[in-house]
């Protein structure tokens, strides 16, 4: 084949360097001095690893990826990561030059052209084909580099195999970067490898960390025209990658990626998107291991799903992408449908439960004043700010049990039953005097809670015995708008998520938001799988309070429980 001529021109610099070798006498010496290295390996490392006194080779990925391609080995470099192959084709070929980057893209991409002192020009490209005409004017052919991201990330947008070409063809003297990390996803076309070849000025960059499974290996690699791989040879470390990737990476090589897997990914992929668009949010259609949306409030989902235990990625920092959200696709049916209930239940609840003490329920002159009280008639003063460190502290659901812990803590050892019936005289009341029950009030007004009734199934998960409940409920009137009201006798006691669970089922509802005003309501809301929003109990301190349910992992704390109104969906 007619080797075509090179018109793109490497940074000076690097014009300049000699690769790194070591020349060795004879053929393969069995005894080898010249690399200062140690003559044996760590005798606790022997068996589990390969010998890690030796400098890694890994010429033989290079000529198996070679091999794959169709070229000679010449034509690849393998890499630390596929970033470590992007930041050696930044430096060789951009300082002074113009960068052309497709935008929203990959964030290490524009990074690496900033350092390396690129002129940068953006050009936005959000789906459809890539925009060769736009992409073209501002490379202007000034002998610089365009970074071609496909499928992109964070879009999943797919650069046409024709479009590709069309850049090649039209801009000789710019080097063209081909980032294909994701290319495993789509369609076999989609795969410009041997387009590329086909060009001096094309590199395809790629990586054995997506569908390959190996991210913790650090292994990319870089293919391309061997007087440009020749460049990058000498623009990076002589050892970029460890010996264990190396045996690593020959072992997935000999197997193959796990294409069922990645046939799952890519059916959960357009799941996903018509879940997502269900929900009401903007999708951008997707051909890569990850869906990106676009959210009224994408700040709260994130939060809301990292409460939930699901992390996914937000761009902060970044006007381009802002109220965006990339998810990736988990590849297992039990994960996706964690993910799905998660997305569901921040973005589409179907109930809605409340903590009664301190949510509902104004219980400072009563449940909590019932607590000092009892502790006093033993002789031990506590203050208001005690029994909240207390809450705060978790584990605190029951007020005898908790009023019990107090008195332990100071020295003083009294039985739960006794605790339970001074506590209990306190606050139900006696022949000779009235309780502290008395003082009780509701937070939130009748008119808020019927609004909430009409749009979800409401509840209570209360950790009060059923009769304390359902009077205080009686008393405020508001009994006949909670269908499901879950109490000390029905199921362990919170953090334990089973008394949450419970009230999702006696509601009929799958998903839900959970409001409480303790560590305790949050953990038990998490762990049945119901957002956990925090409101501060009337008296404490809200900035205090607001940290103590935000390191308990609420979504969002709420100034008053009443404000959950304006928060729901």
């Amino acid at each position: 084949m007619k080797v075509k001529p090179l018109l793109v021109e490497p940074n000076p610099v690097v014009a300049g360097l000699l690769p790194y070798v070591i020349d060795r006498p004879g053929v393969d010496p069995d005894l080898v001095l010249d690399f200062n290295e140690s003559l044996a390996s760590p005798p606790s490392l022997a068996g589990c690893v390969p010998p890690v006194n030796r400098y890694p080779d890994y010429r033989e990925i290079e000529t198996a990826l070679a091999n794959i391609a169709g070229v000679e080995p010449e034509s690849v470099l393998v890499t630390n990561g596929a970033d470590d192959a992007l930041e050696r084709i930044f430096r060789c070929a951009i300082p002074g030059r113009r960068a052309v980057l497709g935008t929203p893209t990959y964030g290490m991409i524009r990074r690496f052209a900033v350092l390396s002192g690129a002129e940068v020009v953006e050009v936005p490209w959000w789906d459809g084909d890539y925009p060769v005409d736009e992409v073209c004017r501002a490379a202007k052919d000034g002998g610089g580099l365009v970074a071609v991201v496909s499928p992109s990330n964070p879009t999943g947008s797919v650069a046409s195999r024709n479009a590709v070409e069309e850049l090649l063809n039209r801009l000789p003297r710019s080097l063209v970067i081909l980032d294909q990390a994701y290319v495993d996803f789509t369609e076999p076309d989609d795969d410009l490898i041997e387009l590329a070849m086909d060009y001096p000025n094309a590199v395809v960059v790629r990586t054995f960390s997506k569908a390959w499974g190996c991210a913790g290996l650090r292994v990319g690699w870089a293919i391309g025209d061997q007087r440009v791989i020749d460049w990058l040879r000498r623009a990076g470390l002589p050892f970029p990658i460890a010996a264990l990737s190396v045996r690593a990476v020959m072992a997935a090589l000999s197997e193959g990626p796990d294409v069922e897997r990645i046939a799952a990914i890519c059916t959960q992929r357009e799941a996903l998107i018509e879940i997502l668009r269900e929900l009401g949010n903007y999708v951008l259609p997707s051909n890569a291991s990850f869906v990106f949306a676009r959210f009224n409030d994408a700040d709260f989902v994130w939060r809301s799903l990292g409460a939930l235990g699901i992390s996914v990625r937000r761009f902060p920092g970044r006007p381009d992408v802002d109220g965006w959200l990339r998810i990736t696709l988990p590849g297992d049916n039990e994960n996706f449908e964690r993910l799905s209930r998660g997305l569901r239940t921040v973005c589409a609840p179907a109930g809605l439960l409340f903590d009664m003490d301190g949510v509902l329920a104004d219980v400072r002159d009563s449940y909590r004043q019932s607590i000092i009280e009892t502790a006093r008639a033993w002789g031990v003063e506590l203050t208001p700010g005690d029994v909240t460190g207390a809450k705060a502290g978790g584990g605190a659901t029951n007020d005898w049990q908790l009023t019990r812990r107090l008195l332990a803590d100071r020295g003083v050892d009294v039985g739960l039953e006794e605790v339970t019936e001074r506590f209990e005289s306190l606050y139900q009341g006696t022949d000779h005097a009235p309780g502290l029950r008395r003082f009780e009030s509701l937070r939130i007004d009748r008119e808020i809670l019927e609004r909430l009734a009409a749009r979800f199934a409401l509840g209570v998960v209360t950790g009060r015995p059923r009769s304390d409940a359902m009077r205080f409920l009686e008393e405020q009137g508001v009994d006949d708008l909670f269908s499901a009201v879950v109490c000390m006798e029905d199921a362990p006691s919170k953090p334990n998520p089973a008394p949450v669970a419970l009230a999702l089922e006696r509601l009929g509802v799958a998903t839900a938001w959970m409001v409480g005003d303790t560590p305790d309501d949050l953990r038990a809301a998490r762990g049945a799988g119901v957002l956990p929003i925090g409101a501060t109990a009337s008296g404490d301190d809200r900035e205090t309070a607001s940290a103590v349910l935000k390191s308990a992992g609420a979504a969002e704390v709420l100034g008053e429980p009443k404000d959950i109104e304006e928060l729901m969906p």
